[in-house]
Formats: C-alpha cells, structure tokens, sequence
C-alpha cells in the first residue's frame, strides 16, 4: 500500500507542473510570437507549441489566451508608470520630466509594440480585453490628474476645466500617437517628432508653454 506522503506527493504531481518556470515561458513565448503575428491569429495551440509546454499547463497558470495578453500588458504599464514617476511625483523640473517620461514611453512602445498594439486593436470586440485596457489607461489618468491637483499654478491656470477630463484627454492623445509609431505611421515613426509634438501638446496645456520650437526632421 502507497503510503500516505506519497500519495499526496503523487496527487500534487497531478495537480501541478513540476517546473516554477513554465509560466514565464508562455509569457516570454507569447511575446516573442507577437512581434511577428497579430493576436487575432494566435490559438493556443500556438503558444503551447512557441512554448513547449502542455496544454494542462497552459490552463494551471492562464484560463486562456486573453489573459496571457493581460498579463503581458500590466507588466508593459508597470514599466509605463516607473517612466512618468519623475513628472508624477514631482522629483525634477517638470518640463524636463515631462520630456524624459514621454521619450521613454516612445521606446517602452517600440520595444512592446506587438504587445501593446495588441490590447489596442483587440480591446473594441473584447469585453474583457476592453475593461483591462480602459483599466489601466486609468492608472495613467489617476496620476495625471492627481500631479495636476498638487500644483497651484497648473490648477489656477485650466480654472473651470474638469481636471480629471483634461488629464484623461492627454493620456489617450499619448496612446493614440504611440500606437500611431509603434504602428510605423509616419510622421510618428520618427521618435523625435513623436516626443516633441507629445511634450508641447502637455506644456502647452498645463504650463501654457511649449518647451521648444517644433523642427523638421529627416525622415526616417
């Protein structure tokens, strides 16, 4: 007769894959598959394949392909949210936060772009998909709103204007242009026009000043 450690030895076997790093390959499989491929495309069957994993390990850690995508998604935002904490929490001159948090989010898209372009272009016939990304774009508009309140002169100067309609406005201009880059839509490609027209678009608004005089650009 088996005994009594060995059996739940055996049932945890059932109930779990042996290897911790099963999961963070999906992910990294995941991602990789979608620099090349939309999402819409993508089963499954697919990921188990780019992954070498089982499908009863797939479904341990993910219900399904959507939240693989999530999960992929909320690390790029962590990642978004580190960029503005310069400008969001004050820590420096706020133009030149504002300058270096937008730069960094153009190349935080570039190196997501099939992550990122993925949420955007399936989020309108996913209900799941939508509520994650309207979720997170939040995040974005919470801290802008919150950074808008804390500063007087930036408060005085909108004066009857919803804040948090003026915050969430600029937060969905910056991921419609950053989509529009990581898309390779010019003029927007070129990662020099992108984070001059972003950062003057909120200087302008907010400190009623652009940072500099908008140039031409070779194209890239």
């Amino acid at each position: 007769m088996p005994s009594k450690r060995g059996a739940e030895s055996a049932r945890r076997s059932v109930a779990e894959p042996a290897s911790t790093g099963l999961r963070e390959r999906i992910l990294s499989a995941t991602r990789e598959l979608l620099r090349e491929r939309r999402f819409d495309t993508l089963s499954v069957a697919d990921i188990l394949t780019a992954a070498e994993v089982s499908r009863a390990s797939f479904y341990f850690y993910f219900p399904s392909r959507q939240a693989v995508l999530g999960e992929l998604v909320r690390d790029a935002v962590a990642q978004g949210q580190q960029a503005a904490r310069p400008w969001v929490e004050g820590l420096q001159d706020p133009v030149a936060a504002m300058r270096a948090g937008v730069r960094d989010g153009a190349r935080l898209w570039r190196d997501n772009a099939g992550v990122l372009m993925a949420i955007v272009e399936n989020q309108g016939s996913d209900e799941g998909l939508r509520a994650l990304w309207l979720e997170q774009m939040n995040l974005f508009t919470d801290a802008a709103a919150a950074r808008i309140e804390s500063d007087p002169q930036v408060r005085g100067r909108l004066g009857d204007l919803d804040v948090r309609a003026v915050a969430a406005s600029l937060t969905w201009m910056g991921e419609r242009l950053y989509y529009l880059a990581a898309a390779g839509v010019p003029p927007f490609h070129d990662e020099e026009v992108l984070v001059d027209v972003l950062t003057n678009a909120w200087t302008s608004i907010l400190y009623g000043r652009p940072v500099t005089p908008l140039v031409e650009h070779p194209a890239g």
